[in-house]
């Protein structure tokens, strides 16, 4: 193993090594299918959303269903609005538990 820093023994700084190449835009062997991803593949289709969460303000109260669409979502996130009243949600990720699509769902390229 090649270490990346300076160290006394090496007496200069190692570079790192050149960058992988991207196919597709991607870095290889890199896993796709991340719920941020799928969610940002289906954006703007209708669907429902659901969440729940650990503590309930009142009591019997810890689930959260939106009508609505992604408008966008990262790593850690998602930005919601509901179909209805056009309100907009942010909800952490780690509230999320699964969405129901009306439509076929976009999905990545399954062949190898």
């Amino acid at each position: 193993m090649m270490p990346y820093y300076w160290t006394p023994t090496t007496q200069q700084p190692m570079t790192p090594p050149p960058p992988a190449t991207l196919q597709n835009g991607r870095p290889p062997g890199r896993e796709e299918s991340y719920i941020e991803n799928i969610l940002r593949l289906n954006r703007g289709k209708p669907g429902t959303f659901h969440f729940s969460f650990e503590h309930a303000i009142e009591q019997g109260k810890n689930t959260k269903v939106v009508r609505g669409v992604v408008e966008a979502a990262g790593r850690d996130h998602v930005i919601l609005r509901e179909l209805k009243s056009n309100h907009r949600f942010l909800f952490p990720m780690i509230y999320f538990d699964f969405a129901e699509y009306d439509e076929e769902m976009v999905y990545f390229n399954q062949n190898p």
